[in-house]
């Protein structure tokens, strides 16, 4: 299993925790030791799943926006968006579980024409309120065609730290890993009201596969 760099340095240090406390179980035979480490050993796994980093294939298609995140869609709406696009918009939110992998994808393929990190407030990742006061990076990215899709990386009640990797002039392609986003938390993509939407509320979603919308 792939373990993501976010998460290596981590990893390596419970792990060496948890030798010290296999060699201690082993040696000592001591009851409170060895129940210390199968909780251990089982908040080990959890962290380990956490940061994995599975290899995903991306249907490249200009016509197509893919879901940048692991999780389950718990809005689609239209709202107005008024950081960037000062426009009327499709909103999809979708809410990844400490459970879920946790790479952010690009959407589509184009360049990124406007980012921002917001120091915020750190609401459970489903509150309305948390998409605007929330702790969070807004990234715009125009497609070939110019269609401006904006994406929206939101940390959650636990999550505290958002990770991110591209930056204003860059040109990135569809499926491929623009970010990271530590332990439960949600992302935001906007879009135009002329997409045909191919998800509903309560859909899960595999970032950088399932497809979210399409326009003809």
């Amino acid at each position: 299993m792939k373990i993501h760099r976010e998460g290596r340095l981590l990893l390596a240090i419970l792990a060496g925790i948890g030798l010290i406390l296999i060699v201690a179980a082993i040696y000592t035979r001591n009851y409170l030791i060895i129940s210390t480490l199968i909780v251990y050993l089982i908040f080990f796994g959890l962290i380990l799943q956490f940061f994995r980093h599975p290899s995903r294939t991306t249907p490249q298609n200009e016509n197509q926006l893919i879901a940048p995140a692991d999780g389950k869609i718990v809005t689609i709406e239209k709202t107005f968006e008024s950081e960037y696009l000062q426009q009327e918009c499709y909103q999809i939110s979708i809410f990844m579980s400490p459970f879920n992998v946790h790479v952010n994808r690009n959407p589509v393929s184009g360049k990124i024409v406007y980012f921002k990190y917001h120091a915020g407030k750190y609401l459970v990742a489903w509150h309305p309120k948390s998409s605007t006061e929330n702790e969070r990076t807004t990234l715009v990215y125009e497609t070939k065609q110019q269609k401006m899709i904006l994406v929206r990386q939101i940390a959650g009640a636990v999550a505290r730290r958002i990770c991110w990797y591209v930056a204003e002039n860059q040109s990135v392609i569809q499926g491929e890993e623009f970010g990271f986003i530590k332990f439960g938390s949600r992302v935001d993509v906007f879009l135009p009201l002329n997409a045909d939407l191919k998800v509903q509320i309560g859909d899960k979603t595999r970032g950088g596969e399932t497809v979210l919308v399409e326009w003809k």
